[in-house]
């Protein structure tokens, strides 16, 4: 059973809620976007964005059975998961409950030419759980078709599996020590 699509009104009330990094992304999308609908990969710099680059992943929007491929992702995101997707099919290489639920949230950005953004808990296919805020920001070179999707998370969960020197960890233990 299909889930029920969410209103512009309830993904801005989430992303509200977000983690500040995850605002912070979004803000930055937003003045990029200016007084288009979204921005394109190409206003998108990555020196700008420099703190967050280990957790964000791009996604192309493909016009045959894969719909979205990893283009590009984070050194977070690649340890997390315990592999690197980048080039292989979202249906291939999800990270979450089930293969349905991340197309989902895939094209809600394509269809709508507006933010996604999902906050919660959620089992993945080892059994471990994970709590994220993730929001799927659309890219257009045309401003209206979207042909690809920035993709950017907050994890709240301890991860023993990245490595020594990541934002994670260092995160993590400033939340330890407060």
């Amino acid at each position: 059973m299909a889930s029920k699509v969410p209103t512009a009104a309830e993904i801005e009330a989430l992303i509200a809620q977000c983690h500040p990094e995850v605002r912070a992304v979004v803000a930055y999308w937003r003045a990029k976007a200016g007084t288009r609908r979204m921005p394109a990969r190409a206003d998108i710099d990555p020196a700008e964005m420099k703190p967050y680059l280990p957790r964000v992943s791009l996604i192309d929007v493909v016009a045959d059975e894969r719909r979205f491929v990893y283009r590009l992702v984070g050194t977070e995101e690649a340890a997390l998961r315990g592999y690197d997707p980048t080039g292989r099919s979202v249906g291939e290489g999800y990270f979450g409950p089930n293969r349905e639920l991340a197309f989902q949230h895939y094209q809600y950005p394509v269809e709508h030419r507006a933010p996604f953004c999902y906050r919660g808990d959620f089992e993945v296919a080892d059994g471990s759980v994970e709590n994220e805020d993730v929001v799927f920001l659309p890219l257009s070179e045309d401003d209206d078709k979207v042909n690809m999707i920035l993709l950017f998370y907050h994890d709240y969960s301890d991860h023993p599996r990245v490595e020594p020197s990541s934002v994670l960890l260092r995160t993590q233990s400033r939340k330890n020590e407060e």
